[in-house]
């Protein structure tokens, strides 16, 4: 295994591999999210259980496992193979799997990957809620020679990685990011659910027949002013989920202007938008096949559907008015995706007074935005202004944002929209 370690570092070493100064993160392009058809397109569903090779055994069998395929290439080298659940997809390679060992022992785990290249950086737990990045030398990214312009694409450049586990009777979970599945985040709803002004209703069923939980938060009753927030559309995007979280969380806190803004907005929140991609350990669509986040105009998906039902019962033909939109995502580097409205919104002009908010309250940050016309537009954002005239976005987070600065970031952004929502009432 010392010549096989020892031949890969010469790999990168002399491959181009260089760790440049990267330029700012432009985002996606307006064709990226342009109309595609949202109809169903068959999966194919991995094979779940434990496969035993020697002494050590792999197991895929639990909420949120990827992982198609294993092969042992020699006493210290395995093979992992992981595949998307269909193509076409952008490159998400998600993988989450255990590893044990009748004996302890040092293996490393070959990360491959089927019409796609590696992104995430492994991350290691022991009970499956802990985890901690592996360290760096526990990881080798094998990089394409032939590739250009590295940068915040660097990960999705290697062709595979390898990473190193110490393995023994007791269980080791492998995952590109931490788990954090439709139970896991359903949990957290409970601690939401504490608060005396939080409520929860079920207002659908996933096509697997998991349930569709919107949280309320405020206490006017008659819903006249409302906002809603909305996540992980992409079961990868786990980032985007640390941070809508740390929003809401925030949103329910004990100080003067959250009370005061509870009493004038009601905030509804479905922080789980596909769990059965997530438990599925999917890399990016729905049971459906489909990217929810481009069908936020045809409707074709349940998922969708509900939301957009959801809103349209509270809203159409009331005096009742949307006012903002916020829907979390993860990408390659943190940025925002606003609409660049030809008409005013309920709250028009709030997120750039947001934005020059966030700047001055977090030391040193420059928000990074980049604006698209809803007229057409197929993302949740668009949905919410070209129907219910709201100030809306997209809320990127990085895959490699520190956990604190996206708390900070997420608890900061909340505090700003409530104090400037209040003052648009005066």
């Amino acid at each position: 295994m010392n010549k096989l370690f020892t031949a890969l570092l010469f790999f990168l070493t002399f491959s181009g591999f260089s760790q440049n100064t990267k330029p700012k993160f432009e985002g996606q392009s307006a064709s990226s999210t342009g109309k595609v058809d949202t109809r169903n397109h068959a999966i194919i569903p991995q094979w779940r259980g434990q496969q035993t090779l020697g002494n050590i055994s792999f197991d895929n069998d639990f909420a949120g496992a990827r992982l198609n395929g294993i092969t042992q290439d020699n006493d210290t080298l395995y093979t992992a193979i992981i595949a998307a659940e269909n193509y076409p997809i952008n490159p998400s390679p998600w993988y989450a799997f255990k590893v044990t060992s009748k004996n302890p022992k040092t293996i490393w785990i070959h990360l491959t990957y089927l019409n796609a290249k590696h992104r995430y950086f492994p991350k290691i737990s022991r009970d499956g809620k802990t985890w901690q990045v592996v360290d760096s030398t526990d990881c080798i990214l094998v990089k394409d020679p032939q590739a250009k312009n590295q940068n915040f694409q660097d990960n999705a450049l290697s062709e595979s990685a390898y990473v190193r586990v110490r393995a023994d009777s007791k269980t080791t979970w492998v995952a590109a990011q931490e788990l954090m599945t439709s139970s896991i985040v359903n949990d957290w709803s409970k601690g939401i659910l504490k608060n005396k002004f939080v409520s929860s209703e079920i207002i659908g069923q996933s096509p697997q027949n998991r349930p569709f939980q919107c949280l309320r938060i405020g206490e006017d009753q008659s819903d006249s002013k409302i906002m809603i927030v909305i996540g992980r559309l992409h079961p990868p995007e786990v980032t985007g989920q640390f941070a809508l979280q740390a929003f809401v969380e925030s949103l329910c806190v004990d100080s003067e202007t959250a009370k005061k803004f509870r009493k004038e907005y009601t905030v509804y929140v479905v922080p789980m938008m596909n769990p059965d991609g997530v438990d599925n350990g999917h890399w990016r669509h729905n049971t459906g096949g489909i990217d929810l986040n481009r069908d936020w105009e045809d409707f074709n998906q349940p998922e969708t559907q509900i939301v957009r039902d959801f809103l349209r019962k509270k809203l159409t033909g009331t005096q009742r008015k949307l006012y903002f939109g916020i829907d979390f995502h993860s990408t390659w580097d943190d940025i925002f995706y606003t609409n660049i409205t030809e008409k005013p919104t309920h709250m028009d002009g709030l997120i750039s007074r947001w934005f020059e908010s966030l700047e001055k309250a977090i030391p040193d940050y420059k928000v990074n935005a980049r604006g698209s016309k809803p007229t057409s537009g197929v993302i949740s954002k668009a949905f919410f202004n070209r129907e219910f005239n709201a100030e809306a976005l997209v809320y990127e987070v990085g895959d490699n944002t520190s956990r604190e600065f996206t708390s900070l970031k997420s608890k900061t952004a909340a505090e700003s929209l409530m104090r400037l929502s209040l003052e648009y009432l005066k």
